[in-house]
């Protein structure tokens, strides 16, 4: 019942982080970053 309960809480904390990544523009800042790093890659950028 222990290990359950666990699970639960990491569920909602991590889509608490999750959602106050969002809200904070986060997920834009990542994604940016991301693109710089394929583009670097394969020579582009």
């Amino acid at each position: 019942m222990k290990l359950r309960a666990l699970r639960y809480i990491l569920l909602l904390a991590s889509a608490a982080m999750i959602y106050a990544g969002i809200t904070t523009g986060e997920a834009e800042t990542v994604f940016r970053k991301a693109a710089y790093i394929c583009l670097e890659c394969i020579g582009i950028g």
